[in-house]
């Protein structure tokens, strides 16, 4: 069903990104991975996929936070696959701090690359989308959690936003929502990446039935 489908993959060179291109990887789809500090873990991340089955790998540099950036790794996408069949826009950050020791530093990035780079990747690419973006958002988009307000602020809009896009577009849109899962956002304590991943990928094959601008809650389907 996947089989030379074009995916692309924020946040891929490490955690849920990374095991997500793996899990596509296996299906013969073709993949764009983006990085935005880790190119050698993200070229290592291309090499598993080609093994794995990939039959193309196009490793991008992209930080959210630069508009630029979004828009040259979406140009260098297209020119060289036409097209995007799948969006998955997985990039995030985090802060485990109370709100008054975070710094305005610390909150602009959460909100920047978790909720504003988002909005504009979805922006820029959903020209050329022909299938499904799924947002990752967080259990912490659902439910308040100590420490975490800008994070738990900026997964709320993601959620938002997703429901919001799917009345404006045919194109389905789908949040996908993981609890804690073992990456080093949390200390490497939670549910495995691959199980995050697999999940990911029945939304994407529609295994998992949701209808457009809904919540896939990764703690159902472990």
């Amino acid at each position: 069903m996947l089989k030379g489908k074009v995916v692309l993959i924020t946040g891929a060179s490490e955690g849920i990104g990374r095991a997500t291109a793996k899990a596509f990887a296996k299906e013969g789809t073709k993949l764009i991975l983006t990085y935005r500090g880790h190119k050698t873990e993200a070229d290592l991340a291309a090499k598993e996929c080609k093994k794995l089955g990939s039959p193309e790998v196009l490793v991008l540099k992209l930080d959210v936070t630069k508009d630029a950036d979004i828009r040259n790794a979406v140009k260098k996408a297209v020119a060289k696959f036409k097209k995007i069949d799948i969006l998955i826009n997985n990039a995030g950050t985090i802060a485990w701090k109370p709100l008054v020791e975070q710094t305005f530093a610390e909150i602009e990035s959460q909100v920047r690359t978790n909720l504003e780079g988002l909005i504009k990747m979805t922006n820029v690419a959903l020209p050329h989308v022909t299938d499904m973006i799924i947002n990752i958002a967080s259990g912490a988009g659902k439910s308040a959690h100590a420490t975490l307000a800008p994070y738990c602020a900026t997964k709320w809009g993601v959620r938002g936003f997703t429901q919001t896009l799917a009345l404006e577009t045919k194109i389905p849109i789908i949040a996908v929502n993981p609890g804690a899962t073992r990456t080093k956002m949390t200390g490497f304590t939670g549910a495995p990446v691959e199980k995050v991943a697999e999940i990911i990928l029945n939304t994407a094959t529609r295994k998992i039935k949701v209808n457009s601008g809904g919540d896939v809650d990764v703690w159902d389907y472990l």
